[in-house]
Parts: structure tokens; C-alpha cells; sequence
């Protein structure tokens, strides 16, 4: 295999690895503020697709107002589903708010597909389809828009979480709810905001990856999963290692993908998954529990 193919692989995981690091990023903001997997995270990652594509054909509205729409959009349903099915259930055992967001999960799942039907929508390239060549390989101008976004995210979330009253808000929340109730902080308004977060980052997942992927009805669940994985291969409760799970499990999808056999793309990352939680159950990035004896 020559370096240019290696070099297009990697490139094409990289981009689909900040799309499952976004997934998995959505699952580790609402896993520490609440301690629940939000299973229904792939929904949001679909939504965003799906409404801008909705906006944009069915509308006629410019693909820039179409997005700038969509994730809002995204954003409010995360407050929804916050507010009528996992605060009714608060103070619940963990293991049933996680079945919730399964069934949360069902329930969006059948309503696009009630409202927009089966069929795969496209939602067009944000500057145009010409491949740009970088060293032997062609690098897509949507890949790039996939690439600084995702970037620029992260950062802002870095400044969120370090910098804002809301944002050490909310990491007081996952560290003890319980006393940073006692100090004054809102935790039911902490989960609220962890949920529409959540929603946000994977509205802005499905909505730039829709351009390269294309988007259905049933694309959350696979992209959900994957999220999940790269949630637990970064280390579940890290942010940013979950975000980097993303990226390295998407360029491992590729390589393996283009060395070995695309009929086994889907399956590498759970492969990936099952042997990490034998070696390092804590991930790669994840800090390895303490015991006192």
C-alpha cells in the first residue's frame, strides 16, 4: 500500500472521527452531570442532518440559514426531552434513565421517519465538491469544514467548561451533586443545560457530516454507537479524551476498512471496543480507580 492511500485513509477517518467524537463528547457532558447514558445521543446527531435538510429543500431556505436553523432546533428538542423524560423520572436508579433515553430514542426514530419518510436526503457541500490535492491525496473542502469546526467546538467548550460560571457550574455537578446543591448551584438547571449542550454538539455533528455521508431516518444509530465507543476508547467522564477516541477510532475504521475489507468497517470499532475493555478498562485516557486497603 503506497503513502498517498494511506494518507487518503487517514484523512477520510479523521473526518469521520470528529463526527463520532462530537457523539461521544454529547455522551460524556451528560454522563457527568447526571451519571446517565444518554443513548437517545444519536438521535440529536440525526436531527441535525435531517432538519437542515428539511429546511433547506422543503423551506427554500439558503443552506447557511437551513443550518443556522437546524442546530437551534436540535438544541430545544435536547431541552425537550430533558423536561418531559428524564426530570419526571429524576432521583430514579441510573439504570432506568438510561432505558428512558432508549425508548426517547424509539420514539424520534419513528417520528422522522412518520414525518420524512425512509428515503436518504443530501444535504449539498458547503464550498463546492472539487478535491483539493494534498500529497498525493485528495482532501475533500467539506472534510476541511468538518475538520476546523470541530476544532473550534472543542475549544470553545474548553473555554466553557474553564472559564464560565455555568461551566464550573456544571463540572461542581459531576464531581457531587449533592454538595454543589448546598452552595447554591442549580443542579436540575445544570442537567437542562447538559442536555441541550449535548443536543447542540450533535445537531452540529449531523449537520456537517451530512454534506459527505448523506442522512436517513436510522443513521443515529450506528453513529450513536460508534459515539459510545469512542466514548469508552477515550475514557468515559474525559471530554477530551472522548473526543480523541473519536478521531483515533475513525482513522482505525478507515485503515482497517482499506486494508483488510470494507465489509468489516462497522464491526472494527466494536472489535476495537471489546479488546480496549479487556486490556485498559478505563480507556485510553481515563484515570484508573483508587482503592484503599
Amino acid at each position: 500500500m503506497d503513502p498517498a492511500s494511506i494518507l487518503q485513509y487517514c484523512i477520510t477517518g479523521l473526518t469521520v472521527g470528529s463526527t463520532y467524537g462530537l457523539a461521544a463528547l454529547g455522551f460524556t457532558i451528560i454522563f457527568n452531570t447526571t451519571g446517565v447514558i444518554n443513548f437517545a445521543q444519536g438521535e440529536f446527531v440525526m436531527l441535525g442532518g435531517m432538519v437542515s435538510v428539511f429546511a433547506l429543500h422543503r423551506l427554500g431556505l439558503p443552506e447557511p440559514v437551513a443550518v443556522a436553523l437546524a442546530v437551534p432546533a436540535v438544541t430545544l428538542a435536547g431541552a425537550l426531552v430533558e423536561r418531559l423524560a428524564i426530570r419526571p423520572a429524576s432521583g430514579r436508579p441510573a439504570m432506568d434513565l438510561i432505558i428512558i433515553t432508549i425508548g426517547v430514542s424509539i420514539l424520534i426514530r419513528g417520528l422522522v421517519m412518520l414525518v420524512w419518510g425512509k428515503d436518504t436526503h443530501a444535504l449539498p457541500p458547503f464550498s463546492g465538491e472539487t478535491p483539493i490535492p494534498f500529497l498525493g491525496a485528495a482532501l475533500m473542502p467539506q472534510s476541511l469544514w468538518v475538520l476546523s469546526i470541530t476544532l473550534a467546538l472543542l475549544a470553545g467548550l474548553k473555554y466553557f467548561f474553564s472559564a464560565t460560571l455555568h461551566g464550573k457550574a456544571m463540572l461542581a455537578c459531576s464531581h457531587d451533586a449533592k454538595a454543589a446543591s448546598l452552595v447554591g448551584i442549580g443542579v436540575r438547571r445544570m442537567v437542562l443545560l447538559s442536555f441541550m449542550i449535548s443536543a447542540f454538539v450533535g445537531a452540529v455533528g449531523g449537520v456537517i457530516l451530512a454534506p459527505l455521508t448523506m442522512t436517513s431516518f436510522d443513521v443515529g444509530v450506528l453513529l450513536g454507537l460508534k459515539g459510545f465507543a469512542a466514548c469508552i476508547l477515550g475514557g468515559l467522564g474525559n471530554p477530551f479524551g472522548a473526543a480523541a477516541g473519536g478521531l483515533i477510532l475513525g482513522v482505525l475504521e478507515s485503515l482497517g476498512a482499506g486494508l483488510i475489507s470494507s465489509a468489516y468497517k462497522d464491526a472494527i470499532a466494536f472489535v476495537i471496543l471489546l479488546a480496549l475493555l479487556f486490556v485498559r478498562p478505563s480507556g485510553l485516557f481515563g484515570a484508573k480507580d483508587a482503592k484503599r486497603v
